[in-house]
């Protein structure tokens, strides 16, 4: 737990504008799990841009996800480092009713895909080589093979990712759609959330940090999550990073900064200024072409952040990814926290997300495009974003060029095409894309 001091900061008093007013709560409890992408509350903290916004946090880490939204929803905390899909998972009523907006996504990409030892070594004779070495990107069709024979063998290949409405579940599952493997429908309406009707391979929770220990122990074969922990499978020589989402889904967006709707209103000087902070502390860390990030790196190998070691944490943040033990690519956009404008809140990213729980099953019954729109604008809030990013232009902190054209955005990025699939995403026509996947709920289908 890490709390920042309460002094008055005369260089506080002196910035207050016109612009944001007082905050209304001063000191703040954020929660957040141990992956280096919560490094946007780290540095915030560690290089004072909290304090320079009159807000003394108290940085804690949780046990799950689930703990960690529960406790936003109850009010002991007053915000945390969510994966995408949560706000939006809350909102629909998907698992536990309740309206969660966020105003600041916190990166982009960030996770990988891992197998076993053996699974790799049965994949590897499906997968070109030149040089010696693996082409990636590597697809799921290289896996189809071995999850067959499972099938063959009356065995089930079981895979883990961290929580049913995560980034790392929707791309596990789209990877393995790609190559053909189906990964289950959910059917809540029926009581069945385990996700595995007409599954090829069992998709099941696993928390981050015991991913690696639970492939090891033979209980899944393979698992999707954030760093560092698919580096410490290389690291442990237990597993291999077959895909990173950055190849599924180029520039896709991970986590986000949640608090309660009532939170937000209740305090919308303060969370102004939570939003303030963050977008200085995403601009450090990308700056100067990553040039902080080794001092990024030092600070997230803390035990009361990340707290693993500074080479396994150093491995992808720095501009690398090592897959199989010695093949250590060039990876420079596998943590994004600013380029891209990845801070900003897109409606296209809310509006992917509900198609894939559309997909899945999680979302039962069809929808009209309108409704997927109603939804994205009711938690994504591109409106708060505007307003810091206005006063940290305004104070000199920021440049207008550091962001969108506020004036004419709307919210959309232009259609998407780097899939490993090669489909283009429209995040203006949700049910025509859904209808563009092979595998998966579309139109009027119920289970």
């Amino acid at each position: 737990m890490l709390a920042s001091s309460a002094a008055t900061s005369s260089a506080f008093a002196e910035q207050v504008d016109g612009s944001v007013g007082w905050p209304e709560k001063e000191e703040l409890t954020f929660g957040f799990i141990k992956l280096t992408d919560m490094a946007p509350l780290a540095i915030a903290y560690e290089k004072r841009f909290f304090e320079d916004e009159g807000l003394y946090v108290t940085l804690e880490a949780q046990a799950n996800w689930k703990v960690l939204l529960d406790r936003v929803i109850d009010g002991e905390l007053d915000g945390a480092h969510m994966l995408a899909g949560q706000p939006l998972g809350a909102t629909i009523g998907y698992g536990t009713q309740a309206d969660i907006i966020t105003a600041f996504s916190m990166d982009l990409n960030g996770n990988g895909i891992t197998v076993s030892n053996d699974v790799w070594a049965q994949m590897k004779p499906n997968i070109a080589h030149q040089d010696g070495k693996p082409v990636h990107p590597i697809q799921a069709d290289a896996l189809k093979p071995v999850v067959d024979q499972y099938k063959r063998e009356g065995k089930s290949f079981k895979m883990g990712m961290v929580f049913p409405v995560s980034t790392h579940n929707y791309e596990l599952r789209y990877w393995l759609a790609a190559g053909g493997i189906h990964p289950g429908f959910y059917a809540p309406h029926k009581g069945d959330t385990s996700g595995q009707i007409e599954a090829d391979a069992l998709l099941s929770v696993t928390p981050p940090p015991q991913m690696p220990a639970t492939m090891e122990a033979g209980t899944i074969h393979g698992y999707c999550v954030g760093e560092p922990w698919n580096q410490q499978a290389v690291f442990k020589g237990i597993g291999v990073p077959v895909i990173t989402d950055y190849e599924i889904w180029k520039n896709n967006p991970e986590k986000v900064f949640g608090v309660s709707k009532t939170w937000a209103e209740a305090n919308p000087n303060t969370h102004i200024r939570v939003v303030k902070a963050m977008i200085r502390a995403a601009m450090w860390l990308d700056e100067n072409n990553n040039a902080n990030r080794k001092a990024a790196v030092k600070i997230l190998s803390k035990p009361q952040y990340v707290g693993a070691d500074e080479e396994v944490i150093a491995n992808s943040m720095v501009g690398t990814f090592e897959y199989e033990k010695g093949d250590v690519r060039d990876v420079p956009d596998f943590n994004v926290f600013f380029r891209y404008h990845a801070t900003y809140p897109f409606y296209s990213d809310a509006i992917w997300y509900l198609t894939q729980m559309r997909r899945w099953g999680q979302i039962a019954e069809p929808k009209p495009d309108s409704w997927f729109m109603d939804i994205a604008k009711s938690v994504y809030r591109p409106d708060i974003y505007a307003q810091a990013a206005l006063a940290l232009i305004q104070e000199g902190k920021a440049q207008p060029s550091d962001f969108p054209d506020f004036d004419s955005e709307t919210g959309f990025k232009p259609p998407q095409t780097e899939f490993i699939d090669g489909i283009t995403y429209d995040g203006s026509q949700p049910n025509a894309y859904l209808e563009s996947l092979a595998i998966g709920l579309k139109g009027e289908r119920k289970l």
